[in-house]
């Protein structure tokens, strides 16, 4: 499909949310970015990440400037601050290695290899700040951003979960066999089971998506959502994605 042709359509589709709204606890509200959120971002973004670099605005500006309705936050009314942020760009799976780290998906975290004429949503980060977690917050986000994959026709999104409680099992357990037994709820971990019960389906283990990642062992899951409303192109399999790291 011309990509002038999808970038015409995307320009012209409105932001509503009205789903996600529904999933949103008394008192937050749901928008798009701007630029009077960057500097709680960052913040927000090092106290979830403390072992990574946070967003500098230089960072969020360019998110918002390639792909401006791609990201999104929920913000805590009476106090009026950011509590989290869910970012997202366009891509070309077939592009990259099933495998490849979040610094290649979302070149440095710069979001310059976002590509309009994308079929994938890639969900590049979901964090909340830790005073506002455990109050759904996540969950509206994510239904926010698959409100936007219906409403630019897309197939799918795709993301990288952590998997937080690997790490103490990781001498133990094989990643993929932990990914298994997550699935089938004989354990259960802190982000991935989260991601299950969301509706995602996890697909493979990759090594060095995070790599300062200990608490995972420096493991995550490829996650993937399937829009049902969309016929999947038959090149677009993510099974047909062929691993860096074999």
């Amino acid at each position: 499909m011309d990509s002038g042709f999808l970038q015409t359509i995307r320009e012209a589709i409105p932001i509503s949310m009205k789903e996600a709204r529904q999933h949103l606890p008394e008192g937050y509200s749901i928008r798009l970015m701007s630029h009077h959120d960057y500097a709680r971002i960052s913040v927000i973004c090092e106290m979830v990440y403390p072992t990574e670099r946070p967003y500098s605005s230089e960072e969020l500006a360019a998110h918002h400037r390639v792909f401006p309705e791609g990201q999104f936050v929920v913000v805590h009314e009476e106090s009026g601050d950011v509590a989290g942020v869910h970012f997202t760009l366009l891509i070309q799976l077939m592009h990259f290695h099933l495998d490849d780290s979040w610094e290649t998906l979302t070149a440095g975290g710069s979001f310059t290899d976002h590509d309009p004429s994308g079929h994938t949503l890639y969900g590049a980060d979901l964090f909340i700040h830790p005073d506002h977690q455990h109050h759904g917050l996540a969950k509206a986000l994510t239904v926010a951003t698959r409100e936007l994959v219906s409403r630019l026709k897309l197939w799918r999104m795709v993301g990288g979960s952590r998997m937080p409680g690997y790490g103490k099992l990781s001498t133990l357990l094989d990643p993929q066999d932990y990914i298994e037994k997550v699935k089938k709820n004989e354990l259960t971990d802190p982000v991935l089971t989260t991601h299950l019960h969301d509706g995602w389906d996890a697909i493979r283990a990759i090594k060095g998506y995070l790599p300062h990642d200990e608490e995972s062992a420096g493991w995550a899951a490829v996650i993937q959502w399937i829009n049902q409303e969309c016929t999947p192109p038959p090149d677009y399999d993510i099974g047909r994605i062929p691993p860096k790291n074999i």
